[in-house]
């Protein structure tokens, strides 16, 4: 590559590195031309691809750009945007869906509960109310028969969790605690975050609280639950801080392809369990305590090693979710080691326990990669493997229908039609569960082919699973490809904090619309 060309957004960001700044919360930087005005913003009739997966932090922004009578702040309600998605991010949203859902699964653990009259209940704050709800029910958004949610509010009054790495965990308890009292609740899902969302933020003693806190509050449930004569399972969906570095010593603050526990705690102390699973047999286990059958769909199978009849069936069951807690045999920046974890020390010793592969093949994730909340709730509930979004749409790229695809052919021929912008907007990562930076080159390509003029990018940073300041390698990696396609521009690039928000923080989507929109934000000169 030229020594001398140009790259003025991925310098951009290395400046900002400079001046305190990191990817997850980057202010806005915006190209400007020749007469200092923002280049490559979105107006009136452009066309737009917003190419994440997973979906349920894309749906703020989605709306913003997208509907006729949004309110949640002042937008140009006139831009009559052509509008592409990855995935459906929800089905009322008026954009077309390269890759729709296959439909909703059906006889998933929390169908057949209901099919026989079982009442339950899920209970975690708002940070993972879409993975106990949505995921965990097999992608189904309405309760079922029998079904309640219990959402704590996620607190409003910190800028990011590691101020209260202990977040919202008591009221969880205290929901569940509640739940334990009523005799009529068989079912009870407890989600406890902390681990998961403090882990992703660079501030190790946040961690170690977070870790103590779950590990305070599991035990405060499970004595509940056990004083109420109900079994208990404790598992995991995924692993994060059991593997805090990477290999040079830099922290590592994404999810893992660790194990997960499954701890089994029932009142006949001689059932033994299988050394090994997958988190599709955590379903398959559940329906066995309650002496259910299991659907002919689920291919798991029962982590109990002996067949449950008469007194072992379960009148009530607690199944406690410990967030992105996973096994690491090794000390070796291990933050759950490191941390004060009494409670989790004794069941692991004392109870009978599995280890559950919880990431790649075995959650229908691509070999090699590491696990995430999405998949790891869903393989809970499915018992059965589902292959993701990603592997999809990797496939698709591999034998060239990518380039078929009729949603993205519509938006880039109304672009080409109307001499229009595409703007292609989304995570800018290798390793997000939101995304990968091969879809955007792969819509590059394809942009290009099409003769599209007018190619702007608007990339969005992240630090979860990123070496430190991976962003501007990224910027630059797609600043290279730009060159060497001799199409499409960097024109914004901002922090995944203020763009991909589930938690009705508005603030943040306003600041990323008026980006996209208006061009506000640091202005970098194209030398």
């Amino acid at each position: 590559m030229n020594p001398n060309l140009n790259f003025p957004m991925s310098e951009a960001v290395r400046k900002a590195y400079n001046e305190g700044q990191e990817d997850e919360t980057l202010l806005p930087l915006i190209l400007a031309n020749s007469q200092d005005k923002a280049a490559g913003r979105i107006c009136k009739g452009d066309s737009v691809i917003f190419y994440n997966i997973r979906g349920e932090r894309e749906i703020e922004l989605t709306r913003s750009l997208t509907e006729n009578d949004f309110t949640e702040f002042p937008v140009n309600p006139d831009l009559g945007l052509h509008f592409a998605t990855m995935i459906e991010y929800q089905k009322n949203l008026t954009v077309q869906v390269a890759f729709p859902p296959e439909g909703i699964l059906e006889d998933t653990l929390s169908d057949i509960l209901s099919r026989h009259g079982k009442k339950q209940v899920k209970i975690t704050e708002a940070e993972k109310a879409v993975h106990v709800g949505f995921f965990l029910n097999g992608k189904k958004q309405d309760l079922l028969p029998g079904e309640e949610r219990i959402i704590v509010p996620t607190r409003k009054d910190v800028a990011l969790f590691d101020e209260a790495p202990e977040m919202s965990i008591e009221e969880i308890s205290a929901a569940a605690i509640d739940k334990i009292n009523d005799d009529t609740c068989n079912f009870i899902v407890v989600n406890f975050p902390n681990v998961d969302v403090v882990g992703h933020i660079e501030n190790e003693a946040a961690v170690l609280r977070a870790v103590q806190a779950v590990d305070k509050q599991t035990s405060i449930v499970i004595d509940r639950a056990v004083k109420r004569e109900m079994t208990v399972i404790v598992t995991a969906d995924h692993g994060t801080v059991e593997k805090w570095l990477y290999p040079d010593g830099a922290v590592d603050t994404g999810h893992t392809d660790s194990e997960v526990p499954f701890i089994l705690l029932h009142p006949d102390r001689r059932l033994t369990l299988r050394q090994k699973g997958e988190l599709t047999d955590v379903a398959p286990t559940v329906l066995s305590i309650f002496g259910l059958p299991t659907s002919s769909l689920m291919t798991g199978s029962s982590l109990i090693e002996q067949e449950l009849t008469g007194k072992n069936i379960a009148k009530r069951l607690l199944l406690i979710i410990l967030d992105g807690w996973g096994l690491n045999d090794s000390k070796e920046g291990n933050l759950i080691d490191r941390a004060a974890t009494p409670v989790m020390d004794k069941l692991m010793s004392n109870y009978p326990i599995s280890r559950l592969a919880a990431s790649g093949e075995a959650v229908g994730l691509p070999a090699g990669t590491v696990g995430n909340s999405e998949a790891g709730h869903l393989h809970i509930g499915a018992g059965r493997k589902i292959y993701s979004d990603r592997l999809k749409i990797d496939r698709a790229i591999e034998d060239k229908s990518f380039y078929r695809n009729k949603a993205f052919l519509d938006v880039m021929k109304k672009a080409k039609k109307k001499d229009k912008a595409l703007h292609l907007m989304g995570i800018v990562s290798f390793f997000s569960s939101h995304g990968s930076i091969n879809h955007l080159f792969s819509l590059m390509e394809m942009a290009a082919k099409e003769g599209i003029k007018n190619i702007f990018i608007h990339a969005m940073l992240g630090r979860r699973g990123e070496m430190p300041e991976s962003g501007a390698r990224y910027i630059r990696k797609i600043e290279e490809k730009s060159l060497s396609l001799n199409a499409g521009k960097v024109v914004s690039v901002i922090g995944r904090y203020w763009s991909m928000d589930r938690e009705d923080n508005w603030d943040r989507i306003e600041k990323t619309y008026r980006m996209l929109v208006y061009g506000e934000g640091t202005k970098i000169q194209n030398r």
